[in-house]
């Protein structure tokens, strides 16, 4: 793999560093620039696929966006997407393809890679996943009592729960009548009890997503939703209380998303009912794999396969479009703007969807996973900063919380607004449509971030003099719109692309490996060595700092 480039040495670095200090040439920035130019809006507004982006309400000049774009040629980001793309081994650290984007090519496509050709592996495994999707989905998968599932409870952690449970929530009106999913992730006991409590043992399906099937915090939830399962069966008197009873009820009410078929099958799954996934997956880019056979089953192989049409249709469009209508080339070279040269910490990510509800989290993982890097890819510094903190909640909840640091506060919060044209549940408050009245915050939000309030116009409205200064609002910042017709299969997938390209472009502008995590690592090895010392083990205890040490005999002190 080439040296990255070190991209504050690039002339283009330097012009924009040139740039920036003239951008705010005074207050209200953006209305001088609306008001000159009636094309600005038209200029700065692409189309991705399904998707109508609009950034010209960002902090960005055409002499902005060229140097930008000379950026991205001087770093060469099209030749490490094209290097992506066709599955060489740019996750170096891990010495892996980085393929997610094979997950969704076309059936009849062919990507040989590693000596394998690895989208007929991808779809010999969509096969089985919609074919054990429309067995559930139809009846004719059932319990040990013979009844057919209502529920099905997917135990993961991390991308094997963030991208499922964030699809299944946004795309609930997808979900077949009488059918459910539930997903556990915390290794806190209350989460699966709490999940459970309500579940008829029956006719609940469990899907155990674990790439090695090894994931300490899966594997124990695994096991306690097991337990509950057959006790649970067993008392009611549905099964008899013995090995064989027991065996038989596991493999008719567990599936495996997994590659581990021995740890499988000792766990109790039918190996035949373990689709598994491959090491050029990362799992916070899994949702698209057997990671996301909870969905097939709750929106059906038809939803699924538009949910992977929208993924690849971003994917092609990031591969062809022109760098200057490339929207998540422009999105993630402006991120860089705000990251590099604005000193901007944090990025906000506000659907005016509540389905979208778990976007912003899902966004989460995505981004600083993939972009929390202090080393660069071939082992060396960095030498700027790298990432961002992501957050967000739906409009307009966030409207009545944390939006006031966002328009009056004294940090630059780049922010996406998400909105839908045609709602899932149109209602109407007598002549009211609600969800123009919904919209109408969306539209006008984004233009109060810009345009803000001068304190002449605070006087016009009468207020008194001494709070004025309190009610001006400075606008000049800075928020993408992102809008489609509706939310549906495809549209989610394409948001979700747009994401993992725009975080792609950010770590080849800093020359990281965007594709490993070992800082998630250290974390979970220590737990591992403390675990001992909760559990009432003193050589362990003495073993840890001083501060665990007296962390844990606190803990030990006061548990009943």
């Amino acid at each position: 793999m080439q040296t990255p480039v070190d991209v504050t040495t690039t002339p283009a670095w330097a012009t924009l560093a040139q740039l920036q200090p003239t951008i705010i040439d005074g207050p209200h920035v953006m209305r001088r620039w609306f008001d000159a130019d009636p094309g600005r809006s038209e200029r700065y507004t692409f189309s991705a696929a399904d998707l109508h982006v609009d950034l010209s309400k960002n902090l960005l000049t055409d002499e902005v966006r060229d140097a930008l774009l000379e950026l991205a040629d001087e770093v060469g980001i099209a030749a490490r997407r094209d290097a992506m793309y066709s599955g060489e081994h740019i996750n170096v650290t891990e010495d892996r393809a980085v393929l997610h984007t094979a997950l969704r090519r076309p059936a009849g496509d062919s990507l040989t890679v590693d000596g394998q050709d690895v989208v007929a592996d991808v779809h010999e495994v969509l096969d089985r996943i919609y074919a054990f999707a429309e067995k559930v989905r139809s009846g004719q998968w059932v319990g040990a009592t013979g009844k057919p599932i209502r529920t099905v409870v997917n135990i993961g952690i991390g991308g094997s729960d963030l991208g499922p449970v964030m699809a299944y929530e946004a795309l609930k009106p997808y979900v077949k009548e009488g059918l459910e999913c539930r997903f556990i992730s915390n290794i806190d006991p209350t989460d699966a009890a709490v999940k459970t409590a309500d579940l008829d043992p029956e006719t609940t399906l469990v899907i155990v997503a674990s790439k090695t099937f090894g994931t300490l915090e899966t594997l124990t939830n695994a096991r306690c939703v097991r337990a509950w399962l057959l006790d649970s069966l067993v008392a009611s008197g549905a099964i008899e209380d013995t090995d064989e009873a027991r065996s038989a009820a596991v493999a008719k009410h567990f599936v495996a998303v997994s590659t581990a078929l021995d740890k499988v099958a000792a766990f109790g799954i039918d190996p035949a009912n373990a689709f598994g996934f491959w090491s050029w997956v990362g799992g916070r880019y899994s949702v698209d794999s057997a990671v996301g056979t909870s969905l097939a089953v709750a929106i059906g192989p038809e939803g699924f396969a538009d949910f992977l049409a929208g993924f690849h249709s971003i994917d092609e469009h990031f591969a062809t479009a022109d760098p200057a209508h490339n929207v998540p080339l422009l999105m993630g070279l402006l991120n860089v703007w705000y990251v590099n040269f604005w000193k901007a910490e944090s990025h906000a990510v506000l659907p005016y969807s509540q389905y979208m509800h778990r976007f912003p989290a899902y966004l989460q993982q995505l981004t600083m996973e993939s972009n929390g890097k202090s080393v660069r890819w071939d082992g060396t510094p960095v030498t700027t900063a790298t990432g961002e903190v992501f957050w967000g909640e739906p409009g307009t909840n966030g409207q009545h919380a944390f939006y006031q640091l966002i328009h009056q506060g004294t940090r630059l919060i780049p922010a996406d607004f998400l909105a839908f044209a045609n709602p899932t549940h149109p209602t109407k408050d007598g002549t009211v449509d609600v969800h123009e009245l919904f919209l109408s915050n969306f539209f006008a939000q984004t233009a109060a971030l810009a345009f803000g309030k001068t304190a002449e116009e605070v006087r016009a409205e009468g207020t008194a003099e001494a709070i004025v200064p309190a009610r001006v609002f400075p606008g000049d910042r800075p928020t993408t719109s992102i809008m489609a017709a509706e939310l549906s299969p495809k549209v989610l997938g394409e948001l979700i692309a747009l994401y993992e390209h725009i975080t792609f472009v950010e770590g080849a502008v800093w020359g990281i490996d965007s594709f490993d995590q070992w800082g998630v690592e250290l974390g979970k090895k220590l737990a591992l060595q403390v675990a001992p010392a909760v559990s009432g083990d003193d050589a362990a205890l003495v073993a840890q700092d001083s501060s665990t040490r007296g962390l844990v005999t606190w803990y030990r002190q006061h548990r009943h």
